[in-house]
């Protein structure tokens, strides 16, 4: 494990904007949540683990303000006025679910799993397997415009 390739992608608030809930079993977000992405990114190691760093990075590229959390005894969670999407690991699959995506457009294609859900929709990346960056990103920054609607309804 040592020799694995560890993510290095944080989120960018300023830390004092940060919130800490939580330790590895519980739920938790900022630097604790980044540290435990990282662990599961390097637990996973081959595939998997650059896999799920990779979209890490792409989400981040694309919303550099998301939130990083650890929910649900272990599923990273990306959000933005609400969940962007969590990152599972299966054996065969790294699968990233948009808690709204039934919701959204995807000119793209991108979306191959959880297609008959009225809410989710969820990508399911198989070993060998590349999801378009440019398509992903703007997947990304849509689920985050669309919570921020719905964030906008709640406050107003």
């Amino acid at each position: 494990m040592a020799d694995e390739k560890r993510a290095t992608v944080r989120n960018r608030k300023p830390v004092a904007a940060r919130k800490t809930v939580g330790g590895a079993g519980g739920p938790a977000s900022g630097d604790a949540a980044s540290r435990l992405i990282d662990e599961r990114i390097a637990e996973l190691g081959g595939w998997r683990g650059e896999t799920l760093a990779r979209m890490r990075r792409l989400i981040l590229e694309a919303l550099p303000d998301a939130i990083e959390e650890w929910k649900w005894r272990g599923t990273p969670v990306w959000s933005h006025d609400g969940i962007i999407c969590t990152g599972e690991s299966y054996q065969k699959v790294v699968k990233l679910t948009f808690a709204n995506g039934a919701g959204l457009a995807d000119p793209a294609g991108l979306f191959n799993a959880s297609l008959d859900g009225n809410v989710r929709r969820a990508i399911d990346i198989h070993e060998g397997e590349t999801v378009d960056a440019e398509a992903f990103k703007a997947l990304v920054r849509a689920a985050a415009a669309r919570n921020g609607l719905k964030a906008g309804k709640r406050r107003g």
